[in-house]
């Protein structure tokens, strides 16, 4: 069988004057896991909605195994799965009954659904809520069916946009596991957690305003962009306004503050021209709400380097 892929060529998605993607070339192939990374409006949900057929790419093609999905949409996504933003589950049916419509779209052979749905709500640990009405779940369980729900027909190729949101730290370390399982597939995984892609995946491609910046295995996009320096992520106890981000961009020896969640900026500083403790006290002295500084990894780094300010 030959080894999965995805590719790009010159993809592209235009709403009205305004440009989504801009030429997008990248080419995957083989079975790994890749990280798409970047700011939110970068693009990636878009790209994912490109290869998945549920948008038509202005110009340009996007091929799953070799196969246009503008062209043959069917062909392509049969041996792929997805899991694009949140989908919504009918709330008055049960895990069991949710994956077994799914089943049933997917053409899974009717005396193999059931094997495959236990397989399915095991690997999500959802087996004790798996008769119960979706209704009453929260995000977070909702998202472990959604999961489980990309498994059931064997797909070499599966593509995840932020698998992990709405779970709790339990249910982020399950769905981390489930993907550091998929060894044998091609999983192409949006993400905003930096320590998550670094987990499970073993390359990267970042995006920004539509543009594909870099595609490589994490060592080497760490290695060429993490550069000197140092890099923090500082967290908020509550929501950080452009004033404050400007404020603290603005500290002598910070090179850049990107907020990464509305309550997160990271912040990548001279390290020569300020210590760590001087930076969280000159922080602290603005009176946000400051909390906590931990210091980032190198794809962090790498992508402070890489992504400019989206505002």
């Amino acid at each position: 069988m030959p080894s999965p892929s995805l590719e790009a060529v010159q993809l592209t998605k235009k709403y009205g004057s305004f440009t989504a993607v801009a030429g997008l070339n990248l080419k995957i192939q083989g079975a790994k896991c890749v990280g798409f990374l970047g700011p939110n409006g970068a693009g990636k949900t878009t790209t994912m909605k490109m290869f998945t057929g549920l948008i038509r790419a202005t110009s340009g093609s996007a091929t799953i195994n070799g196969i246009d999905v503008s062209r043959n949409k069917k062909g392509a996504l049969a041996s792929c799965s997805t899991l694009i933003e949140t989908p919504e589950i009918y709330p008055a049916l049960t895990p069991k009954e949710a994956l077994s419509m799914v089943c049933e779209i997917r053409g899974v052979p009717r005396e193999e659904r059931n094997k495959k749905i236990d397989e399915a709500i095991g690997r999500v640990k959802m087996s004790e809520w798996e008769n119960k009405k979706v209704g009453g779940f929260s995000k977070g369980m909702k998202q472990r069916v959604n999961v489980a729900s990309t498994l059931l027909s064997d797909p070499q190729v599966i593509i995840l946009d932020e698998p992990s949101t709405g779970l709790d730290p339990r249910g982020m370390s399950e769905v981390r596991d489930i993907v550091t399982s998929l060894k044998d597939r091609l999983v192409f995984m949006s993400s905003h957690l930096l320590a998550e892609v670094t987990e499970v995946c073993q390359e990267v491609a970042m995006i920004d305003h539509g543009k594909l910046l870099v595609y490589d295995t994490i060592e080497n996009v760490t290695a060429r962009f993490a550069g000197g320096g140092g890099a923090v992520e500082v967290s908020f106890v509550r929501a950080v306004d452009e004033q404050i981000r400007q404020k603290i961009a603005g500290i002598e020896g910070v090179l850049s503050a990107t907020k990464s969640t509305d309550r997160h900026v990271i912040i990548k500083f001279d390290s020569n021209r300020i210590t760590q403790d001087g930076l969280f006290e000159s922080i602290a002295g603005l009176k946000a709400g400051a909390m906590s500084l931990e210091q980032t990894s190198g794809l962090e780094d790498a992508y402070l380097s890489l992504i400019k300010e989206t505002l």
